[in-house]
């Protein structure tokens, strides 16, 4: 196998480009900034999510 791949599935450079393109052609240039903003703004408030759960779970362990 010569082609490097990405953890993506298996997912190689071709096929990259073109979802890009096609998120591209769908989304245009000027909503692609916002739309990445509100992923990074998701991602954050998944990751603070799970670090609340994950101390509550330490401080209900820490009541019994």
């Amino acid at each position: 196998m010569t082609e490097t791949t990405l953890a993506l599935g298996g997912l190689g450079t071709p096929e990259l480009i073109a979802i890009v393109a096609v998120v591209f052609l769908l989304f245009g240039a000027t909503r692609l900034p916002q739309l990445a903003k509100s992923l990074g703004q998701s991602k954050r408030a998944f990751k603070e999510g799970l670090e609340e759960a994950e101390k509550e779970a330490e401080k209900e362990a820490k009541e019994k």
